[in-house]
């Protein structure tokens, strides 16, 4: 099997390397949340971007109700 078919298979994921404050802050601007956000998320689920996404996604849209 050729190296062409093996990425055909299976993509490339993106990668947050929070060691890197220009990486972060690319990330963040991204993904249009704080730096710290970005660090929390990667924290939290890993450091795959398509997992971080989906991770900010849910915490800006809160599944409890809001106390009234």
């Amino acid at each position: 099997m050729s190296t062409l078919q093996n990425r055909e298979r299976s993509p490339r994921k993106e990668r947050i390397d929070v060691s890197y404050d220009y990486a972060v802050c690319a990330w963040a601007r991204h993904f249009n949340v704080s730096e710290k956000k970005v660090k929390e998320a990667v924290a939290a689920v890993g450091d795959e971007a398509d997992k971080v996404r989906e991770h900010l996604k849910r915490g800006s849209n809160p599944e409890r109700p809001s106390a009234n």
